[in-house]
């Protein structure tokens, strides 16, 4: 079984001690996703919301909420972050599909960053549509790339994200 970093051997928590790790360019992607009614999404797509335009304002918590990460997530490191890019894709006429990108030039990753950012974008996105849709779900926030750092790249199979539906892609 992996050892779990923010555990010292007698289950105390701990922050990682990363001071001694290189700074190395590192990057992270994650996605998530917004399940609603086909009329809530025609609402954001054709801007009929009375808050102002959801995708933007969702986009604007997403990179505001990667840049505190450390405030949100106990032990996390704060990152000096170089890029955070949050996109949204519409694969269903159901479904919006976040995703967002961290990099930084760092000694430890951008993992939670780039979750972080799809977490806080997802959450706006419900915040600003709950008045149309209490049904809404958010599902499937998960890693789908990192590069950079010691335990190198990581990339989940693209067969794994292909269902716009499923809650556990």
């Amino acid at each position: 079984m992996s050892e779990f970093t923010h555990l010292d051997p007698h289950g105390a928590v701990r922050m990682v001690d990363v001071g001694e790790k290189p700074v190395t360019r590192r990057s992270a992607t994650a996605a998530g996703r917004v399940l609603m009614q086909p009329s809530t999404l025609r609402l954001i797509l054709e801007g009929g919301a009375r808050k102002g335009n959801i995708l933007e304002t969702a986009r604007l918590a997403g990179i505001m909420a990667a840049k505190r990460t450390s405030e949100w997530i106990p032990l996390c490191h704060p990152v000096p972050l170089t890029r955070v890019q949050v996109d949204f894709y519409f694969p269903a006429d159901n479904c919006v599909e976040v995703t967002a990108i961290a990099s930084a030039e760092a000694r430890t990753g951008v993992e939670m960053e780039a979750l972080t950012a799809v977490s806080a974008a997802c959450l706006t996105l419900y915040d600003m549509c709950k008045s149309a849709d209490r049904s809404m779900e958010i599902v499937a926030i998960r890693l789908l790339e990192k590069s950079g750092g010691r335990s190198g790249n990581y990339s989940r199979h693209a067969s794994q994200t292909s269902d716009p539906q499923s809650a556990n892609p």
